[in-house]
């Protein structure tokens, strides 16, 4: 019996991968929604976003985005998930800082109710760059029924964000 058969991982069973690239115009910002079918998205950081691609050694993920507003603070009950802080696509999730002294805003990405954040990166936050598909999430965001196949459509495919990269590639290889 041939026990050498790799299985998809979780993700790839039942993820579908989609990518808001360069977000807030800010180039290679790039990141990662995770969408269910049940339309549970979980934000993470896409393989191009520099905190990954650069390697850095992130030091802190603080998800008090401005003085009134902490998304720690979000609290959600019962089965439809009331309670929920209301995001847009371009609501900040968190900061995060690196040892380099570099600051990213992340964002949500798609509009949805805020279900959770990852509360065991301010503790972890080297989970962002270590495991960022799993263990360093960032949020995880329910979109509206009525909204969610519109706001999937705005997004990238996976195909679509690797050709994306590869334009970029292009573009940095043509240059003297």
């Amino acid at each position: 019996m041939d026990l050498s058969i790799n299985h998809p991982s979780v993700i790839a069973r039942y993820y579908t991968q989609r990518y808001k690239t360069d977000i807030q115009k800010k180039p290679c910002e790039d990141q990662c929604i995770l969408t269910h079918s049940n339309r549970i998205s979980v934000i993470t950081l896409a393989p191009s976003h520099p905190i990954i691609a650069e390697n850095k050694n992130v030091q802190s993920v603080d998800f008090k985005v401005s003085e009134k507003l902490d998304r720690m603070e979000n609290k959600v009950t019962g089965k439809g998930k009331k309670g929920g802080q209301i995001l847009t696509e371009l609501a900040p999730l968190c900061q995060v800082t690196c040892s380099d002294g570099s600051e990213y805003t992340l964002h949500s990405c798609i509009r949805g109710a805020l279900i959770e954040v990852n509360e065991r990166l301010v503790d972890h936050p080297e989970q962002l760059t270590q495991k960022p598909s799993t263990d360093g999430y960032i949020a995880i965001v329910l979109s509206k029924l009525k909204e969610h196949e519109n706001q999937m459509e705005r997004l990238l495919t996976a195909e679509q964000y690797h050709e994306k990269l590869r334009i970029r590639k292009d573009a940095v290889d043509s240059q003297p």
